[in-house]
């Protein structure tokens, strides 16, 4: 059999390149290529003259929103019809069908072998793509081969699987111009068929799994997927067996029903290969990329791992709230793409919807919108604009009796229950991101399997409320459920603390910002047992409330310095600046780390700087600090758009550099104690990157802080190994050079091969 089928394609490969189109082809797609890549590249060489910034050049090259592979993706469907078109219509038309007929071969034999054929064809047009990545390999600095290796071989098998169509469509017909339009059609069919029979579980599942958009995008990305790459030799194997179903039908003249139950039989088969191919449970991976960008971080793991028995993730949707369209049928299959890294991990996650109608903090334009309905008969109105199903959605009272939303808004959440009962809520947040990310999922994940950071806030004196927002709020803490970089999203904990009683030992972080009061003896021999057992402790200051707070920095050996922190400035008030992150910070925490090189600021507003005044056996890191113009004002306290500040020295002013926030720590016993001082409470404020500082970074800072404090326990580490192919090793004449082989000679030398061909064959 491989004999024949080897015999069959070679002679067809004969035939294919002593064609025309074939060479026509080849020299297109590589002039197309070549000019795609050298376009890429002439961008990287000006971008490098005008001194920007170049990173993760090789994926942006082949797997980026331009790059050369994603742009092909949308081209290759146009070159394989006119390849394919003629390999059996040909044979029809001509009536050489019957001399194959006539001759010892089967029907399989001559699919087989014509396929093969175009197999190899397919090869040469990936060894150009090889080429262009051969070449950017030397032009790119520690260039990522491996992954746009897995890039070629989705590519392939793409071509492949038009191939398999194509053949065929080219079955079914004696005219080549039907088949290659025929072709193209079912090529769109099978990139519109996952928009259909979406309202039915399992045809959802079908549909979706038959749909070829995005299955390259894996291997694009680097990401070899037992369930891609089943799809594409299911696909493959479904059409070339198809193809000699109709042979055979023709052949031995086989009666139209059991040709049907037969082509049933095979398609039916397909979707249940393809069926379980995608069930998680069966699914294998393999990340070929440098810092794995397509699997779950090692502390992500470590989470995932802990949660034993099963996990359900149900969705709570209103078609009231702001995002209506997250209940409709097309919103579930994207949405389960989200949750594909931690099913890789956990594949008996199950993913449960639920619609429902009720009103939302956010639905006010709907309300306006029909002001004179009842919430059904909006609901109603919204599913017919939808194009859902009305009865499909639970009423105010059966939603309540299921679950209470009213604490997240009635807005779109999903509640994470574990089979032994623990829950939590995961989010969406008002950003152009909308959905969380690996930091948010795992930091929700987290809560059901591990002890998270408390963060203990002080009351009874008039401090700063982390529980709403305003001026003297921290709604970035726990009040603002669909802001990101919250640290209730980020993995913290919250409570309040007066005290009237012993500091709790689950407390792990203390915070005392900014208090109006002082406190009274009891309090203090309270707070002194938390601070003596090794407490950590975040304190906020402003000069307003310098003596109430006086006693609690002079605890850590610590003032706020006289006056308010000023500079001039024609763009802002003048007590309203910049800090910058000092280096030995940046040695505290990543993050801080980040914001220093990303030259961010910690905007603060009306700030004191801070001094040591006695030693208390601390480590002392200067977190923050203002840049060397400016001064302590002693004669101005409130500032306005009419004020004008001058230095005085003769009123105790002095210019120069100020340390606003410290990190002080120690030794207790076995625990390090780790305490943060700051000359303004408004530096953990929602508000303060409103202030106009450029590269405000207070949210980062937030979040670099607490991570500190809590021994890096919050927020999850998701970071990955630094990429290193940021540099280009060729200018403007290597780019010149690129564009005359790949552009010009290599078009010329398949333009001279063909002309050889072409003589040779005449020759003959």
């Amino acid at each position: 059999m491989l004999k024949m089928t080897y015999k069959i394609a070679r002679a067809e490969l004969k035939m294919l390149f002593y064609s025309p189109v074939a060479w026509l082809l080849l020299i297109v797609f590589a002039v197309q290529s070549a000019m795609m890549l050298t376009g890429i590249f002439e961008t990287y060489v000006q971008n490098t003259r005008l001194g920007g910034r170049l990173m993760n050049l090789s994926m942006n090259t082949f797997a980026g929103r331009g790059g050369l592979f994603v742009q092909l993706q949308g081209y290759l469907y146009f070159y394989i019809p006119l390849l394919t078109m003629g390999l059996v219509s040909k044979e029809l038309s001509s009536g050489s069908i019957r001399l194959l007929y006539s001759s010892p071969v089967t029907n399989l034999q001559i699919i087989l072998g014509k396929y093969a054929a175009v197999m190899v064809y397919g090869l040469l047009m990936i060894a150009l793509l090889f080429a262009c990545a051969l070449y950017a390999n030397f032009t790119i600095q520690d260039f990522e081969f491996p992954a746009i290796l897995t890039g070629l071989l989705g590519l392939y098998l793409l071509v492949c699987a038009y191939a398999a169509i194509g053949i065929f469509m080219s079955s079914l017909t004696a005219y080549q111009i039907i088949a290659a339009i025929g072709t193209l059609a079912v090529f769109i069919g099978l990139s519109l068929v996952g928009r259909y029979g979406q309202q039915y579980d399992f045809i959802r599942d079908v549909t979706w799994w038959l749909s070829i958009n995005g299955r390259v995008g894996e291997f694009v990305n680097g990401m070899v997927c037992s369930e891609d790459l089943l799809y594409f030799l299911i696909v493959i194997a479904l059409f070339l067996s198809l193809t000699v179903i109709r042979l055979n039908a023709v052949r031995q003249k086989v009666r139209l029903p059991v040709t049907l139950g037969r082509n049933a039989g095979v398609i039916l088969l397909s979707c249940l290969l393809g069926y379980f191919s995608s069930r998680p449970q069966f699914m294998s991976y393999h990340d070929a990329t440098h810092t794995k960008r397509n699997t779950l971080t090692p502390n992500s793991q470590e989470v995932v791992d802990k949660m034993k028995g099963g996990l359900t993730i149900t969705s709570y949707a209103n078609i009231l709230g702001s995002s209506p369209w997250y209940t409709t049928p097309a919103f579930l299959n994207p949405d389960r793409e989200r949750f594909r890294q931690y099913a890789r991990f956990k594949p008996e996650i199950k993913l449960k919807y639920v619609n429902y109608y009720d009103k939302a903090e956010n639905n006010a334009g709907i309300e306006r919108r029909y002001p004179d309905m009842t919430d059904r008969e909006r609901m109603v109105k919204m599913a017919e604009i939808m194009k859902v199903d009305s009865n499909k959605f639970m009423s105010p009272e059966e939603i309540r009796q299921v679950i209470d939303l009213a604490p997240e808004g009635n807005s779109f959440v999903r509640q994470v229950v574990r089979e032994s009962g623990e829950k939590v809520w995961l989010r969406i947040f008002n950003d152009m991101r909308v959905f969380p990310d690996e930091a948010e999922i795992t930091a929700a994940f987290k809560r059901l399997v591990m002890p998270l950071p408390k963060v203990g806030f002080l009351e009874g004196h008039n401090e700063r409320d982390f529980r709403k927002d305003g001026d003297r709020a921290y709604s970035s803490f726990a009040s603002s459920r669909q802001f990101r970089y919250a640290l209730m999203n980020q993995g913290f904990n919250f409570a309040g603390v007066r005290l009237n009683e012993r500091v709790p030992e689950d407390i792990d972080i203390l915070v005392i910002a900014d208090m109006f009061t002082g406190m009274t003896p009891d309090e203090w021999t309270r707070l002194q047992e938390y601070i003596d057992r090794g407490g950590n402790l975040f304190i906020l200051g402003e000069p307003r409330r310098r003596e109430v707070m006086k006693p609690l920095f002079a605890t850590f050996g610590f003032a706020m310095t006289p006056g308010t922190l000023v500079r001039e400035d024609s763009l802002r008030l003048p007590d309203i600046m910049g800090t910058r992150i000092t280096p030995e910070a940046g040695e505290l925490t990543y993050q801080l780390q980040e914001i220093r090189v990303g030259r961010g600021q910690v905007a603060i507003v009306n700030a004191a700087g801070l001094a040591p005044v006695e030693e208390k056996g601390f480590a002392i890191t200067t977190v923050a600090r203002t840049d060397s113009v400016t001064w302590n004002e002693m004669e101005t306290t409130h500032f306005t758009d009419e004020d004008t500040v001058r230095l005085n020295p003769a009123a105790g002013e002095s210019m120069g550099s100020r340390a606003v926030i410290v990190a002080l720590s120690r030794q207790v016993g076995e625990k390090e104690q780790k305490v943060i001082l700051s000359g303004d409470a408004d530096c953990l404020s929602n508000s303060a990157g409103r202030l106009g500082i450029p590269y405000a970074a207070n949210f980062q800072f937030t979040t670099a802080a607490f991570c500190w404090l809590s021994d890096g326990r919050a927020p999850i580490d998701v970071r990955r190994p630094p990429l290193t192919d940021n540099q280009i090793l060729i200018g403007e004449p290597g780019l010149q050079w690129m564009k005359a082989s790949l552009l010009y000679a290599l078009p010329l030398a398949l333009f001279a091969a063909a002309i050889l061909i072409w003589i040779r064959r005449k020759g003959r």
